[in-house]
């Protein structure tokens, strides 16, 4: 059993698993729903099917090509030190915590690189269909990501004696994410409330290095 269950087939289940739910809620969105459209399921959650160029939760900071090929770089750098932590026998719960940030990464990398050649444009009045590759919305790697989870907890107005924000309305949660986005954050959460030790000797270890290399 135990050759079964290795740290290191465990890190590329939980890759796969993620992938594989992250883009089949995506494609039944995208395919299903109009753009905007929303779905209530409580007061508190919500299916709203929206789309952004930028990074996790609909930020827009960068352009896209650059962020698409930093996506790819990042998720190659977070492959290889997954990789070093499974042969470096680092605990399960880390290996588990990095699995779910690369499994994130790569499944926004899917949309940006792939969506814009296989789907034509989702719109108010049309849902998105599966077009020959080429035949797309966008160019290779200028793909929309597709998020959907919307989570508005409670909301309110500001009183509006308060500076800059009074009479605003206030939204929380208000940022609409994906599976994927869900992955990374998990991940990150969990590597810094119980992995903290970790993190730490993986910084100093790295400022050793780099000491030793310019005092070469």
């Amino acid at each position: 059993m135990k050759k079964i269950f290795t740290k290191g087939r465990l890190a590329i289940f939980i890759v796969l698993a993620v992938l594989i739910i992250d883009q089949i809620i995506k494609i039944w969105v995208k395919t299903s729903m109009y753009w905007h459209e929303s779905i209530r399921i409580t007061d508190w959650f919500y299916i709203y099917f929206t789309e952004n160029n930028g990074m996790a939760f609909g930020m827009e900071i960068f352009d896209k090509l650059f962020l698409t090929s930093f996506r790819i770089l990042a998720a190659i750098g977070i492959a290889w030190l997954l990789a070093k932590y499974v042969k470096q026998n680092y605990k399960t719960g880390f290996i588990v915590c990095v699995a779910l940030i690369l499994a994130g990464a790569v499944g926004n990398i899917i949309d940006c690189v792939l969506y814009g050649q296989i789907f034509n444009e989702s719109t108010h009045s049309s849902l998105a269909e599966l077009v020959p590759l080429g035949e797309g919305y966008a160019n290779w790697f200028h793909g929309k990501v597709v998020d959907m989870f919307y989570f508005p907890l409670f909301e309110f107005d500001w009183p509006q004696w308060m500076p800059f924000i009074g009479g605003n309305h206030f939204i929380f949660f208000s940022p609409i994410f994906n599976f994927a986005d869900a992955a990374i954050s998990c991940g990150i959460i969990a590597l810094i409330l119980f992995y903290s030790k970790y993190l730490n000797d993986i910084v100093e270890g790295s400022s050793k290095k780099a000491k030793k290399s310019n005092e070469k």
